[in-house]
């Protein structure tokens, strides 16, 4: 049987190395390769192409024009065009939030840190996948396990506030990133640094107990 896999990745290298690693797996599939290196193709093959898998790097030079600025929003573009591939995801990035906001944008096939997975897990996730699991790597299953854990803290604007503040965005520019008022995101901060135990407490304070955490 024949699979058609769309690898997307700025790093023609890593993308060779999956398509080896693919090569190799035991249900006898045949892999037929198409590859992106940013999200512009991959925007043109994704409309002029039906695909079975679509692996997706998490960070990618980005298609301003169609407001398409990394993997995520590439994914999120597969399913508003209800295109029927299966998503992957593979991203360097371990942070708790960054790794559930994944999972609440796209609800990807599978999602998978980089750091994680051997040629033997890769195949592994593959199988999986392609059988119609979903797969989550050790990083992914154990951290996303411990951020649900913290019902009370889970809300999607308290995330996305520590989330922006790590990228160094001030206080008073977080309205213009997330729809809601100055007043808001200073309650939610209020809220944000009750959780960590902190009284009177700076940006940097709440980012510190924020990493402590393992949220970032």
């Amino acid at each position: 049987m024949k699979l058609k896999v769309l690898m997307v990745d700025d790093h023609p290298s890593m993308i060779e190395g999956y398509k080896i690693i693919l090569s190799y797996n035991t249900s006898g599939y045949e892999i037929e390769t198409a590859v992106a290196y940013n999200c512009e193709t991959a925007y043109q093959l994704l409309n002029s192409t039906k695909f079975d898998i679509v692996f997706l790097d998490y960070s990618l030079p980005p298609f301003e024009e169609q407001n398409i600025h990394n993997g995520v929003d590439l994914a999120k573009f597969i399913r508003k065009k209800e295109i029927k591939s299966k998503i992957v995801i593979l991203t360097s990035h371990s942070e708790s939030i960054i790794l559930y906001d994944i999972i609440i944008a796209t609800d990807p096939d599978g999602l998978l840190v980089k750091s994680d997975f051997s040629a033997d897990e890769l195949l592994i996730a593959f199988e999986k996948i392609v059988n119609g699991e979903n797969y989550r790597s050790a990083t992914v299953t154990h951290n996303v396990k411990e951020l649900l854990a913290n019902k009370v803290y889970l809300d999607d604007y308290n995330r996305k506030i520590i989330t922006l503040l790590s990228q160094g965005i001030k206080t008073k520019s977080i309205p213009n990133y997330i729809n809601i008022s100055m007043s808001s995101v200073e309650k939610r901060k209020t809220q944000i640094r009750d959780y960590f135990g902190l009284k009177k407490a700076s940006d940097e304070d709440i980012l510190r107990e924020a990493k402590k955490a393992g949220l970032l």
